[in-house]
């Protein structure tokens, strides 16, 4: 993967992948509609930065989308739904306990969109991709800790299932908005920045318990 800001000169990728420019050009041409490359007037294209700000924005969208995918998804899932779910999910599991990052990123992201498309939504799938492209640069930022927090994603990601299996559309939005959370605020927290968002299930701020007025003596 290439660093963010790296220069993507056209004739040099041309040449290196044995292709003409044409092709190049139009690859970039879409990944600058995805928002993963920048074209800089007088330098050309390069790598989009990351940024606190570009995070932040990416992951409104996503909350909002995602949330509401697994709102239909949960309304509308099948044992079909489930069975492709789960047996992602097991591939993702697998992968990363045998080090395979190209697969368990692949299983990962075939989980998650087995979810979303039980919502049987074409357009929330059109909006959600891109979105998730944009974010996975973001999210390889926590690979050197993720290997330790694998267990705790698992279980938000059964928790997530669960949710869709029992066909509880509010229990459902809650998961998959408090996962996206989680993966956004440890990000965040990689580039030197507060938490970004709250979760929904965090449970409430204890108040402090209210003194009684002392009885008057005498």
């Amino acid at each position: 993967m290439l660093p963010p800001g790296d220069r993507l000169p056209i004739e040099e990728l041309a040449a290196a992948l044995d292709l003409s420019p044409m092709p190049v050009r139009e690859a970039l041409r879409r990944l600058d509609a995805a928002g993963l490359v920048e074209h800089v007037p007088h330098r050309g294209a390069r790598v989009t930065e990351i940024s606190v700000v570009d995070l932040r924005e990416i992951y409104e969208l996503r909350l909002s989308l995602e949330t509401l995918a697994m709102r239909h998804a949960a309304e509308r899932f099948t044992d079909e739904d489930g069975q492709l779910a789960t047996d992602a999910l097991a591939r993702h599991v697998a992968a990363y306990e045998r080090d395979d990052l190209r697969e368990s990123l692949a299983a990962h992201a075939e989980f998650h969109f087995a979810l979303y498309g039980a919502a049987r939504s074409r357009w929330l799938l059109r909006l959600i991709t891109p979105l998730w492209e944009s974010s996975e640069r973001y999210r390889l930022q926590l690979l050197p800790q993720y290997r330790d927090a694998l267990t705790k994603r698992r279980r938000e990601h059964e928790r997530m299932l669960a949710a869709c299996v029992a066909r509880d559309p509010d229990r459902a939005a809650v998961e998959v908005h408090d996962h996206l959370v989680a993966t956004a605020n440890s990000v965040a927290a990689q580039m030197g920045s507060k938490a970004l968002f709250e979760r929904m299930g965090a449970p409430a701020k204890r108040s402090a318990p209210r003194r009684r007025p002392a009885k008057a003596v005498g």
